[in-house]
């Protein structure tokens, strides 16, 4: 494994900072106008098209999504649900057609895509996917509820994972179609602007050409999962690095006892305890990066050890932020709280921890399918 990025990459991380710092982001909101600027701003930078190709860009797609994630959590999360497993669904799966009309314009930052996959719960390894597509001539007919769903509201097209003919298929579902029902955004514990929402679908039809189909449905919800596991090992790396930051320079800045609190033993071995949690849950990722980018057959299980790490790390890292900020820790919106709350959201979305432990168990044992 290489512990150093390309030139390439070094031009992206570079690129990717002006941008951030350029976006109009205030209390952590996200909008609809933000993100469609914000993605039009990136795709230049080459951002939203990390991980939609074998090129072995897994480590540096984590140290951007850091980044992005620091700046901005359910931005972050909006933008990748879009790009990162979206993006990847049609890249992989989808006809040169929905490439062209599809890929192409979310590439260039002109639409905007997301996933529903979960149904009554966020467990989908366990229980059998209910939304069922059915042709009718030329076109299909769907039927389902979705819960959970990521930028549900404003995406432009949503690829709904579903079962037709007994198989996998994803139907991508244009915004506004007819029989297409979005619930309001969840009041949620963090990540409030993601608009995380329900929807349902009432003999929603679409065109025969706006249909993935013909996947197994093992292979299609592993990768599904796959890739959202990584958007929130990079929202939980980006938590972390907002946290830590902001505790650092109100220890360095706040003065008790007419010196910095920083120079008091306890809040510095607080602040080394966080740094190390996240240095170790960077290496941890980019690891897992990089034995996926390498196909190796350990790379599942190591995603989800980075998974449970993260996202459990996040929340010890906010958390402890917030005792060093003490009173300004508590008042909103800061880094630190945002970052404590939206940090249980990485625990439960994708494959949850607990479920997690029990597939890295498995794979320990030598049970893998």
């Amino acid at each position: 494994m290489q512990y150093e990025f390309s030139q390439q990459s070094n031009e992206l991380f570079g690129a990717l900072e002006s941008v951030i710092s350029n976006l109009d982001i205030k209390d952590g909101q996200a909008d609809d106008s933000l993100l469609r600027s914000a993605a039009a701003s990136l795709a230049s930078t080459g951002y939203l098209n990390l991980g939609l190709s074998e090129a072995g860009e897994s480590p540096a797609m984590f140290k951007a999504m850091e980044a992005a994630a620091a700046a901005s959590p359910s931005l972050y999360l909006k933008l990748e649900v879009s790009a990162r497993v979206f993006g990847r669904v049609v890249a992989r799966w989808g006809s040169d057609w929905q490439k062209e009309k599809i890929l192409s314009p979310l590439l260039f930052g002109e639409l905007l895509g997301t996933l529903a996959l979960s149904e009554e719960s966020l467990n989908v390894d366990n229980d059998p996917l209910q939304t069922m597509g059915e042709k009718n001539g030329d076109m299909v007919v769907v039927n389902g509820r979705k819960q959970f769903v990521v930028n549900g509201a404003d995406a432009d097209c949503i690829a709904v994972a579903g079962v037709l003919n007994g198989q996998g298929a994803l139907f991508l579902i244009p915004k506004g179609a007819k029989g297409l029902e979005v619930g309001p955004p969840f009041s949620a514990l963090g990540y409030e602007s993601a608009g995380i929402c329900s929807l349902e679908l009432k003999d929603c039809t679409v065109p025969e050409a706006q249909v993935i189909s013909g996947l197994k449905m093992d292979d299609m919800l592993d990768t599904l999962r796959f890739w959202e596991n990584q958007v929130l090992i990079g929202a939980s790396l980006g938590l972390m690095k907002a946290s830590f930051e902001e505790a650092r320079v109100y220890a360095k800045s706040h003065k008790t006892g007419g010196r910095p609190i920083i120079a008091y033993q306890e809040v510095g071995f607080r602040l080394s305890d966080m740094l190390t949690l996240h240095q170790a849950a960077q290496l941890l990722a980019y690891r897992a990066g990089w034995m996926a980018d390498s196909k190796d057959k350990e790379a599942t299980a190591l995603i989800l050890c980075a998974k449970v790490f993260a996202t459990e790390a996040a929340e010890k890292v906010s958390s402890d932020a917030l005792k060093i900020l003490g009173a300004k820790g508590f008042a909103t919106p800061n880094p630190a709280e945002s970052g404590f709350r939206s940090s249980k959201f990485g625990q439960i979305a994708g494959t949850s921890t607990e479920i997690s432990r029990m597939k890295i168990g498995d794979a320990v044992l030598g049970k893998r399918k």
